[in-house]
Order: C-alpha cells, then structure tokens, then sequence
C-alpha cells in the first residue's frame, strides 16, 4: 500500500500526510471487500506462515515430479567472475525484488533495517566459501538510516571477509542501487523533511525520501541494470542453454526439442 501511496503523492492526487495515508487504506480496504479491486492487486506482508507440502496419492507425487522437470532451473551464476547478492532494506519488497533476480539465480536478502551481527556474519561466512569475489548489491530509502544500514553491512561484512580469507582475491564489496539523491531528482519523487530525531541526520544535506515512492517497474529496471553490469552474458546464456538441454532429458524428450 505504501508503494500506491507513494504513487499518488507523486502523481499530485494526494498529500503526504499521515491522515492522507490513513484515509487512503480505508479507501483500499472498502474496495477489496465490495469486489472493485482484487484482493491480491495489494500485497500483504503481515503473515508469517509455516506448512509441510502433502500428497493425496501417488498421482499426486507423479505430477508433482513432472511439474518440477518442466520448471527445473540451473544456477545461472555459475562460471561467473564473481557471486551475486541482493539486499533490500525493507522486508516486504523481498518478493518484488525476487521476480528480478531469479532470472539470474540472484538471492535477495532482507534484515529489515540493521542487520543484527549474525546475519552480517552469514553474508562474510558465504563470500569465504565462495570461489569468486561476492558483490552485495543493496536497495534501501535515501535518508540517514538508509545510507547507515548500507554503511553498517557492507562495512562489517568486508572486514570479516578481510580478517578470515586465506587467498587474497576472496573479497566482498558492496554497490548501493537504489535509493540515491540523483534518482530522486531523476524521477522527481517525493521527499520530506530529515527528521531532527534521527542522530545520523546531523550534516545530512537535502531531503529523504522513501524507496517506496520509486514506481516498481523502475526500481526492478534498476535493480536489472546491476545485475546486469557484473555479468559475462556469454556464461549466462550458457547456463542457459545447458539448462534446457538438462529439462529436455528429465522430460525425457530428444535433445532440441520442445520443452515447454
């Protein structure tokens, strides 16, 4: 919801007030019960759930394999120069973000807000294993806190990675994708005052704004222009390749022919 309300605040039709944003969920809510907007147009991220996956039969279990052969997917990094990562400062965009990166096999990471020193240790625990350079590409608000978190992981992670590696070309490095003061002046989006409570807005220069208010086809044009960037696009269309040859023989079909 914050994301068609940041939408709004830049197309003009709404002000950026609490009260603005109040009434707009109210507007919401009444137009999913009375059927005019889908319930699933609005992503909700307030449910955690847990299940285990059952079958109710054998068939089940066949189809089951059949459907898993027909969207069987290699790692699309593999053989690149270097392991990529995507972190997102706000939990609830993982999914959003995740429709961009899975094409590349890219994981997306949320610790919403600071990550704690465990998670920052688990990101230098996966750059030491890895046999290439890890880049940890990372979307957050442009404020303060936002540039903090950024700071704060990259930082910490690195040193990690610097303290514990045992041949020198093991390295993390970090490359902030969104939010930045050029695209919000780029895309003209809506900012707000740096609040005086916050002790990292002291020699802050300008406004923040929130990565929200950064329409979604933009910000995953964005976040693909990154991925992009790093990659050996002769090696990804190798991996490719390799992969529809891989489902063709799980489906047990001639190699080259149709694999759906």
């Amino acid at each position: 919801m914050r994301q068609i309300y940041y939408s709004l605040v830049g197309a003009g039709k709404l002000d950026k007030t609490e009260q603005a944003y109040a009434r707009l969920g109210e507007h919401l809510n009444r137009a999913r019960r009375a059927k005019v907007l889908p319930f699933d147009a609005i992503r909700d991220d307030g449910v955690m759930t847990m299940h285990a996956d059952y079958y109710g039969s054998v068939a089940d279990f066949r189809d089951d394999t059949a459907r898993r052969a027909r969207e069987y997917r290699r790692d699309r990094q593999a053989g690149q120069p270097q392991r990529l990562e995507l972190w997102s400062e706000a939990a609830g965009m993982v999914g959003q973000l995740a429709r961009v990166a899975e094409d590349f096999s890219v994981p997306v990471y949320s610790a919403s807000g600071f990550a704690s020193l465990s998670a920052v240790r688990t990101l230098a625990n996966r750059a030491l294993r890895s046999s290439v350079p890890t880049v940890m590409l990372h979307v957050g608000d442009y404020d303060p806190s936002g540039e903090s978190i950024f700071a704060a992981i990259a930082e910490d992670a690195s040193a990690f990675v610097r303290e514990d590696r045992t041949v020198q070309t093991t390295r993390l490095d970090a490359i902030r994708v969104a939010l930045t003061r050029e695209q919000v002046d780029v895309f003209s989006l809506p900012t707000s005052p740096v609040k005086a409570s916050d002790g990292r807005s002291r020699g802050w220069d300008g406004g923040t704004c929130q990565l929200e208010a950064l329409p979604p086809d933009m910000l995953a044009a964005l976040v693909r222009d990154a991925i992009e960037d790093t990659l050996d696009v002769h090696r990804y269309r190798e991996e490719i390749r390799r992969e529809h040859l891989d489902r063709a023989e799980l489906l047990g079909l001639p190699s080259g022919g149709p694999v759906g």
